[in-house]
């Protein structure tokens, strides 16, 4: 290892540090970019800073970002989740166990349509909760359901974590929303299978809806769900249908979300002009957050790689004497570490591109190997001693214990587990869909 590859790899360490005594990332990313690029290769660091600046702002799939948070947030100021709840309900009262079925479910359909895990887990802590506990539902599978549920939306487009990690990797968002679909769906199955032959054993976790709660006929039950499914439906096909037809791009797309969440807001009798300025205002700070770290982290990564610690890492790992599948095993487990006290914009922006490198010297197809790092990612939000679910179901009920809503995420914990390596053993799991597309491309030619 040269001078200029440990300058790198100490430039690393200052800012692991530096974030875990809580300085601000980006800003840490920045100033220590600078720092030691001077150190290393002098003045040019502003120019390269300068040019990877503009390069990111150039690229195109970033337009989509704000489109979906602000979809995102107009879907949660439309009442969408409480609609969806109530109807899911009504439809499946009778069944044992039928409200772990309903949490997941909701979860399933609003993470479509908005996308992230602390508002759609509060949400649910705050509908779902008390009625549980009212009911006689077990505490900790209940709390499992939820948080597990909850983080579906980082997984199932049309997620922004999906948006944000295909220009990294130099993927299509396309052919990534395509592998994210079968993971996704197969952890929704996985979570309403468990839970509902439990329930079928053991009806004490989960009794169905008592009688007198249910409604009184039929056409009840259809209305709700007319009402509360039918407009997410339409929402989830105009945005999602569009791309993975080839219509749109994926920023037409995310435009025409949330121009139509909007009409959505306006069809519930739900619109104000403070609740569109709050989702505006939330917008742009989620935005600005995302994409301020995103240039932040392409001049760390590019000081980085001209100091060639990029490179050194590369061939570090590929010389370890291990099998490749090993190999991979080793970074899934690096970036699952990393989940614990990062978000999911400072691992895909700053860890990832350098992790990148390596399954692609091993050979492995890079949207699997994305597709797979988001399974872990959303594995992350479900594991001690951050999972940062487990904080907002707890803002959401506070009744319930910190060690109870641990004990149930355990469970589901080891269903995402059992995905992961069920999508590494059998990578068609995530890359049939992608297949279909890419032939279908060719067949059109």
């Amino acid at each position: 290892m040269g001078g200029q590859e440990a300058l790198g790899l100490v430039m690393m360490v200052v800012m692991l540090g530096a974030i875990f005594i809580g300085v601000p990332i980006s800003f840490t990313l920045l100033f220590l970019a600078l720092i030691f690029g001077w150190i290393g290769f002098g003045p040019v660091v502003f120019d390269l800073a300068y040019l990877q600046t503009i390069g990111m702002m150039k690229v195109d799939e970033f337009v989509a970002v704000p489109m979906f948070i602000l979809m995102g947030y107009v879907c949660d100021q439309a009442g969408l989740m409480e609609r969806m709840f109530k109807a899911f309900r009504d439809l499946f009262a009778p069944l044992r166990g039928s409200l772990y079925l309903v949490v997941i479910a909701t979860a399933t359909l609003f993470g479509i349509a908005a996308g992230t895990v602390g508002a759609t887990v509060v949400l649910l802590g705050i509908m779902a909760g008390p009625m549980m506990t009212k009911a006689g539902y077990d505490i900790r599978m209940s709390a499992g359901a939820i948080t597990a549920g909850g983080t579906l939306g980082i997984l199932i487009p049309p997620s922004v974590m999906l948006v944000v990690m295909a220009p990294v990797l130099g993927i299509s968002v396309l052919h990534l929303y395509a592998a994210a679909f079968g993971p996704g769906f197969l952890l929704a199955g996985m979570y309403i299978a468990y839970t509902l032959i439990r329930c079928h054993f053991n009806p004490k976790l989960g009794p169905p809806v008592p009688k007198e709660e249910r409604p009184t006929s039929m056409r009840v039950v259809l209305w709700e769900c007319l009402v509360g499914l039918v407009p997410v439906t339409i929402l989830t096909v105009a945005t999602l249908g569009v791309i993975l037809a080839g219509l749109a791009t994926s920023t037409e797309a995310a435009a025409m979300g949330a121009a139509g969440a909007i009409l959505m807001v306006i069809g519930y009798g739900r619109f104000t002009l403070k609740g569109l300025l709050d989702a505006c205002f939330n917008t742009l700070a989620t935005t600005s957050m995302v994409l301020f770290l995103a240039v932040t982290s392409n001049i760390f990564g590019a000081v980085f790689a001209r100091l060639g610690s990029a490179t050194w890492v590369t061939e570090a790992l590929i010389a370890i004497p291990l099998p490749p599948w090993a190999t991979m095993a080793l970074l899934l487990a690096l970036i699952f570490l990393l989940g614990w006290p990062f978000e999911w914009p400072a691992i895909v922006l700053v860890f990832l591109p350098i992790i990148a490198p390596v399954a692609t010297k091993l050979g492995y197809d890079m949207v699997w190997f994305a597709c797979v790092v988001a399974v872990v990612l959303q594995t992350a939000f479900l594991s001690p001693p951050v999972a940062m679910s487990a904080y907002y179901l707890k803002q959401a009920v506070k009744d319930w214990r910190l060690s109870d809503i641990y004990r149930g995420m355990a469970d589901f914990m080891v269903l995402q587990v059992i995905c992961v390596v069920l999508v590494v053993v059998f990578p068609d799991i995530a890359m049939w869909f992608p297949n279909w597309l890419t032939q279908g491309d060719r067949l059109s030619r």
